[in-house]
């Protein structure tokens, strides 16, 4: 019998895409920030959700690392078009581990968007989708 695949592990979460890595957690963190600056991403934000919880709350939680990104190009242009835009920036990617797999998930931006209720953002959303997932698939 096989062992099962990183892929079994990976929650279904609908509104983002998934991936299962057999890699450390600070090893992903490490590859994920590349990963997103080759593909034209700035990381604005790191919020270290164990630590925060740890701090706050005096309790413990599994890693979990959320990542605040953008594409300037692509805020600055969205913006334009939809002032109040700002309030669903930046994108989220998150790392979390879940039975010893660190776990990768990037929203899904054209869902996201779906709620401003201008179709004519979705080529730009698929365009940060198509981007967001490169990233993972990378890895």
């Amino acid at each position: 019998m096989s062992p099962l695949s990183p892929e079994a592990f990976v929650p279904k979460i609908p509104y983002g895409y998934t991936r299962a890595f057999n890699f450390p957690f600070g090893t992903t963190l490490t590859m994920v920030e590349a990963a997103l600056k080759t593909e034209g991403f700035g990381v604005l934000f790191q919020l270290d959700l164990k630590e925060k919880f740890k701090e706050k709350l005096g309790v413990d939680f599994t890693k979990y690392m959320v990542l605040g990104v953008c594409i300037p190009r692509l805020a600055y242009k969205g913006l334009q078009e939809e002032i109040g835009l700002g309030l669903l920036l930046p994108c989220n990617v998150i790392l979390f581990e879940k039975d010893r797999h660190t776990m990768v998930s990037a929203i899904d931006a054209v869902k996201m968007l779906s709620i401003v209720g201008r179709p004519e953002m979705r080529e730009m959303a698929e365009e940060v989708n198509d981007r967001l997932k490169r990233v993972i698939d990378r890895l």
